[in-house]
């Protein structure tokens, strides 16, 4: 059965993934819509929080020329929600809005520990009895799929069979990524990936990293840089995949040569002809 969930498709076969960040705002979504990324994780951890512009957002993203022409019903841009809770906030009723609106993950910021793994990892699952297969960790998730289901474009029968959290079910199509951003969180790692099954990607949190250790922005600095050397290690060794969350033209091949597999540049406008007509009128005035 074809992958509905590109993110996991790639990561499962080993691939590299694409990814880019966006407010919910319907008119950037349909900018997206035919550019060649894998991913958009809808940003609402520090844009606001708005359930109708996500709503919006998502159906602007769907490109049904695209999705006509495929063999599958799989959206060919994967759309992710970071939601704007911490994960000592267990906040779970964004990432059921988000879920339920038919997002096919969620970034959780600011893991620091087994509990707040585990919650992420709940949230993002339904409930299912103790004797049942990956019982744990037991789903907190709420019951009301038919929107999320409609997106999808499955039954809802369906939608239930395919919508648990890979790799914990390897037939789940809902990623949890979780971001480290503070040294405990770090510290905390190995028992957060060996306790709490179910999370399909680990993203360092640069921004805050960088700003607890003092060196606030300074991504290439050396604490910094131990950190995610140790973030690496850790999910290496365990086979999760690390996200980069600051890829660009200059860093990008040691971005893949130090080993991160989703990678997310920013979602810059270029403007080509407005450049190269101010530099030949410029030349000629």
């Amino acid at each position: 059965m074809p992958r509905l969930n590109r993110v996991i498709g790639g990561l499962a076969e080993g691939r590299h993934v694409f990814a880019s960040f966006a407010a919910a705002d319907p008119s950037i979504a349909v900018e997206f819509g035919t550019t060649d990324y894998d991913a958009l994780v809808f940003e609402t951890e520090h844009k606001p929080w708005d359930a109708v512009a996500l709503r919006d957002s998502l159906q602007y993203l769907l490109n049904r020329r695209q999705i006509f022409g495929a063999d599958s019903l799989a959206a060919p841009i994967t759309p992710l929600v970071r939601v704007p809770t911490n994960g000592g906030e267990k906040a779970q009723w964004h990432a059921k809005q988000a879920l339920d609106l038919g997002a096919y993950g969620i970034v959780w910021p600011h893991v620091t520990s087994v509990d707040e793994a585990y919650n992420a990892v709940a949230a993002c699952r339904y409930p299912r009895l103790p004797e049942a297969p990956r019982y744990e960790p037991a789903g907190l998730r709420g019951d009301s799929p038919a929107a999320a289901a409609r997106y999808w474009g499955v039954s809802t029968k369906e939608y239930y069979a395919r919508s648990d959290v890979w790799p914990l079910d390897p037939d789940g199509e809902i990623l949890v990524a979780i971001m480290i951003e503070s040294r405990r969180g770090v510290a905390n790692l190995p028992d957060i990936l060996d306790q709490v099954p179910g999370i399909g990607l680990v993203i360092p949190g640069e921004g805050d990293l960088s700003q607890e250790l003092g060196v606030p922005r300074q991504y290439d600095h050396p604490r910094v840089a131990e950190s995610k050397r140790r973030i690496l290690e850790v999910c290496t060794e365990r086979g999760v995949a690390v996200g980069h969350p600051h890829v660009t033209v200059d860093n990008v091949k040691q971005v893949l040569d130090d080993g991160y597999r989703f990678l997310m540049t920013a979602p810059v406008r270029s403007y080509p002809g407005l450049e190269l007509g101010r530099t030949l009128t410029r030349s000629t005035s």
